[in-house]
Formats: C-alpha cells, structure tokens, sequence
C-alpha cells in the first residue's frame, strides 16, 4: 500500500511533465496528391514523395498529382477573422 502511494504521484508527475513537453501539431502542405475517384480536387495531399502516393493509390482507381498548393507557390487562404462588435460610450 506504501508503495502504491508512492508511485501514484510520481506517474501524474511524468504525465504532467510530458504534456508540458510536447509541442503543437504544425499545418503541412505535402508536395504530392492522390486525385481522382472519391476527391474533389486538389485531392488528398498527405504524401511527402511520388512512391508513398503511388503506394496508397495502388488499386483504387486514382492517380498522383502534384498539391497544387506546392507547385505553383500559393499561399493557404487565411482565415477570416471575426467583426468584433463595438458599443458606443457615452461621453462623460
């Protein structure tokens, strides 16, 4: 029992540290897309070289193209950002 009290917060300490370590996930433009069939264009562009595409569509009736977002140097369309509302102040 001792030694359950023990390791308990020793295990939330580790898990704690280790969610304070961990970075957030970065948005990535892959350079080539699996298109055609089941996609709308530009496709399903999560493939970094010309082989995992090939492999991924191996047998499903699609087709590797280049992520258009890489190829002809677009940049993502940003976000729009909200109106903030802003209430008129009464003079003193």
């Amino acid at each position: 029992m001792r030694m359950m009290q023990l390791a308990l917060p020793a295990l939330a300490a580790m898990v704690l540290a280790g969610f304070a370590t961990t970075a957030p996930a970065e948005a990535r433009n892959y350079p080539w897309c699996a298109q055609g069939g089941e996609f709308d264009y530009p496709g399903e562009c999560t493939y970094s070289t010309y082989e995992q595409c090939q492999a991924s569509v191996s047998g499903r009736l699609l087709y590797c193209g280049p992520n258009p977002m890489v190829a002809y140097g677009q940049a993502p369309w940003p976000q729009p950002r909200p109106q903030r509302r802003t209430r008129p102040v009464a003079p003193y």
